[in-house]
């Protein structure tokens, strides 16, 4: 989802062929290689700085470098460890192409020699390895989390844009209707890049820290967005962008950022994934520093390469300023540039102030496409290390709290109280849009972005009711032949506290209209829709509609059209005939409960499904109510909200889950008492830059004796999709029983063991291997060979015997950089009758 988004950004100017275009001022062209002037072998990692300006590049694993700038400079100055510096002549706004040959120098510290071109790289007697030791081990020094209070206040602004526009296209017959863009393009600080602003965020906050008992709040005073990313959820959106463009902590193991973990090059590893250079003194804001520079053995795995600058005979190692880059080769999608840079200073009491934290990311999403530009900005004032005046503002659920007038705040605020300025063009988002949407193929190409993202069709601008989900409209089963659906829900604008929705769907061979309708009360006042965050309503639903038994995809829509294809017949289901009435609670904190009850009648739908009892005596149907208790736990949970769905942004966040549904005999028509239990987790775990480990393990019982419908029916996936919780190679209701442990681990190695091998490094395919299974069993209470009066189980199913059914998979991911490829082999039951043993199962998806 979050990649999706970034594609949307892309391709609401692209798909209509907006033109591109360059400022006025000419650019100034540097490109070319770096040399050994003996050799004439290319030096990796050069420093290229351009003299008069604060800009500078390093050269790739091949020496080269190329950057287009606009700044005013005339001479480039070339350095690096082991040889000697060297300044070259450029001529300003031309195309300039450089061969620089760099003579080498014995570069003497302590007595020690270091030649990191000419000879190998070496840990041992490396006083740069003993420099960046002492700075590991001082890392903590100065840590303002070691007062009792820190408080602080943050200012962020975000900017998106569309990146490097070119002349040429600018003078298209196509881009006639667009000219007036033109006024609205600006210029890159950092890479002189003409760059057109397509959405702009701000937002103030006040943070507040205490140590004993350990609690960190944040309370937003001001937001301020503008953008074209306004057609999707501004919270959710909100949300993404914070996960993915995290604060950098230099002073951890490891970096979190763009959803990925990248090794700090203070990380206790850091010595055994980095090589590091003492390279010269600089000035930094008048201070002389040491220039430490470092970059990764291996330039494919999720490292930097940068510069640290500490002060000069500071004896606390204190650090003043980071600078960190990618490699070039690194296995990071969508990613063309990074530029990271943080700026400390050091209190008369020896703390560490962080005072500015600012990075820049310049996305392709596909080759010969416009390029996306961001930036994160923070910056951070009003340091005070006493404990606030009112110690309420702790108390508060969650983490963040946003006042209630933050996004109503007056210019006159943000003049007053932003730390950066907002330049004039990226205060003209606004303005550029409203033009933009007055002409007919953006505004067309908006909403179907919109749809696409969404799922939904608004039927105006200020929409009471939405059509969707549209990936349900058309699919297929083997029950009602081809199936159509037409729904849709009530948004906030009919009635922010009551809401409807429903579905019609017909099937063309079982030529039944199946149904839903949806009330629900919401005590809160919604923005836009039901589901959003924090949920707290009650709601009445009552449907009709198939139930496809063994088979319950986890995050999708059962008639999802992507699942239509399947491996084996799906014809094992029933109608279901149910009526809920439900209440939901969410606290911010991440703790939510439900109650329910809810009447369900399961009809007979197919011969493969029949309720017949050990006696052959047949039920065409038969009813339960069920009483549903369901608690569940997130903690700092980030998920991206749609009408329907929520959609993870990461899966940091533990989430535990405990239920119980309980019945009794002859009470609203209930024809068994029901007990079930069941209890779950799942939590992803990180290995730094050697990728992650994603668990889910679940339990359950049914307690009573019921028949095959009401007990644990393994989640079978008959589709050709990758599904998680669910069996790639198990037939529905191929297990029976009613108790249950299972488990799903998947382990993606982020390229870790590709990285490393000539060749195939260049695809950047990532590993990924996973192992899941289920132990199961079958009392004799719930075996109909024991109890003549239960149904008879279907043919071909059967009970677990002391054997957990397990399969593997072998795995390629970042395929294409959207595709994943898994071989999955069946380990046991593989004598079981018209059983899979083997197959491959794909899935599409965006991941950096």
């Amino acid at each position: 989802m979050a990649k999706k988004i970034y594609v949307a950004l892309t391709l609401c100017l692209l798909c209509i062929g907006l033109p591109v275009s360059v400022m006025a001022q000419k650019a100034t062209v540097v490109k070319g290689i770096v040399r050994d002037s003996i050799t004439h072998e290319p030096i990796s990692y050069a420093s290229v700085f351009f003299v008069g300006s604060d800009k500078g590049v390093m050269t790739d694993d091949e020496g080269r470098f190329a950057v287009s700038v606009r700044d005013n400079f005339l001479n480039v100055r070339i350095s690096t460890l082991g040889y000697r510096e060297k300044t070259v002549f450029v001529k300003k706004g031309a195309e300039n192409n450089l061969e620089i040959d760099l003579v080498p120098s014995d570069y003497t510290l302590q007595e020690v020699v270091v030649k990191p071109k000419k000879e190998k790289y070496s840990k041992k007697n490396n006083p740069a390895v003993e420099f960046v030791k002492k700075l590991i081990d001082r890392r903590d020094v100065g840590n303002p989390k070691h007062h009792d209070f820190f408080n602080y206040e943050k200012y962020e602004k975000m900017t998106f844009a569309l990146n490097d526009f070119s002349e040429e296209q600018k003078k298209k017959w196509l881009f006639k209707k667009f000219q007036f863009i033109f006024d609205y393009v600006d210029t890159s600080e950092v890479s002189g890049k003409p760059i057109l602003t397509v959405s702009i965020k701000e937002k103030i906050a006040e943070n507040y820290y205490r140590r004993s008992p350990e609690t960190e709040k944040s309370i937003v005073t001001g937001i301020k967005r503008a953008g074209i990313d306004e057609i999707f959820n501004e919270e959710s959106v909100q949300m993404l962008c914070d996960d993915l463009f995290r604060e950098i902590d230099i002073f951890g193991n490891d970096i979190t950022l763009l959803n990925n973990r990248f090794v700090s090059p203070l990380s206790n590893i850091g010595t055994s994934f980095y090589k590091y250079y003492l390279l010269d003194t600089i000035a930094v804001d008048g201070v002389k520093c040491i220039d430490l520079g470092f970059v990764p053995f291996n330039s494919e795995s999720f490292g930097f390469t940068g510069h640290i600058y500490v002060p000069e005979g500071d004896s606390t190692y204190f650090i003043k300023k980071v600078k960190l880059n990618v490699p070039r080769d690194i296995n990071l999608n969508y990613v063309e540039n990074m530029y990271l840079e943080q700026d400390y200073k050091k209190l008369d009491d020896g703390t560490r102030i962080k005072t500015k934290d600012d990075a820049i990311i310049e996305f392709k999403v596909m080759p010969a496409t416009q390029g996306l530009y961001a930036r994160r900005m923070t910056t951070y004032d009003k340091f005070s290390f006493t404990p606030p005046d009112d110690l309420s503002v702790y108390d508060f659920e969650g983490r963040e709290r946003v006042e209630i007038d933050a996004q109503a705040k007056p210019e006159e605020f943000w003049i007053d109280n932003r730390h950066v300025p907002v330049k004039k063009k990226e205060g003209a988002v606004d303005k550029l849009l409203a033009r933009l949407r007055e002409v007919p193929a953006f505004y067309y190409t908006e909403k179907f972005i919109g749809i696409l993202i969404g799922g939904y069709v608004e039927t105006s601008k200020d929409s009471k009711f939405d059509f969707g989900p549209m990936n349900t409209t058309i699919s297929a089963n083997e029950v009602e032949g081809a199936r159509f659906r037409v729904g849709g829900v009530t948004t906030a604008q009919l009635n922010p506290h009551w809401f409807a929705r429903g579905y019609v769907a017909y099937g063309t061979k079982d030529e039944k209209i199946k149904y839903s309708g949806e009330v629900e009360y919401s005590f809160n006042k919604k923005k836009f829709h039901a589901r959003e965050f924090p949920i707290h309503s009650i709601k009445l639903n009552h449907t009709y509609d198939i139930d496809q038994l063994g088979q319950q995809y986890m995050y999708t829509n059962k008639d999802n059209v992507f699942l239509s294809l399947k491996r084996k017949s799906d014809n094992k289901a029933t109608y279901l005939r149910k009526t809920e009435l439900s209440y939901l609670q969410e606290r911010k904190g991440g703790f939510s409960f439900g109650l329910g009850i809810r009447n369900e009648i399961q009809q007979m739908a197919t011969d493969r499904i029949a309720f017949i009892d050990g006696y052959g005596k047949e039920m065409k149907d038969y009813m339960q109510t069920y009483f549903d208790v369901k608690l569940r736990f997130a903690p700092n949970e980030k998920f991206y909200q749609t009408r329907s769905n929520r959609y993870p942004i990461n899966l940091d966040a533990p989430v535990l889950t405990l239920s119980h549904s309980f019945a009794f005999k002859d009470v609203l028509g209930s024809r068994y008492s029901y007990n079930r239990t069941e209890f779950g987790i799942q939590k992803r775990f990180w290995f730094s830059a050697f990728g992650y480990f994603d668990g889910i393990v679940k339990a359950g019982k049914v307690w009573d004796k019921v028949p095959f419908p009401m007990l644990i029916l393994p989640n079978a996936n008959l589709s050709y999709t990758i599904q998680p919780e669910s069996y790639a190679l198990m037939n529905a209701l191929e297990f029976i029983n009613d108790q249950y442990v299972s488990w799903d681990f998947t382990y993606n190695a982020n390229g870790a063991l590709f990285n490393r091998i000539p060749l195939l490094k260049y695809m950047k395919l990532r590993e990924v291997f996973s192992f899941r299974g289920l132990y199961g069993s079958l009392s004799k209470k719930n075996n109909p060979l024991y109890n003549q009066d239960l149904f008879v189980f279907p043919k071909g199913s059967t009970e677990m015997d002391k054997m957990p059914y397990m399969e593997c998979g072998v795995g390629l991911d970042n395929i294409f950089t959207i595709l994943r490829v898994d071989y999955v082999w069946r380990l046991t039951y593989r004598d079981n009758p018209n059983v899979s043993k083997s197959g491959v199962r794909i899935s599409l998806h965006f991941s950096f």
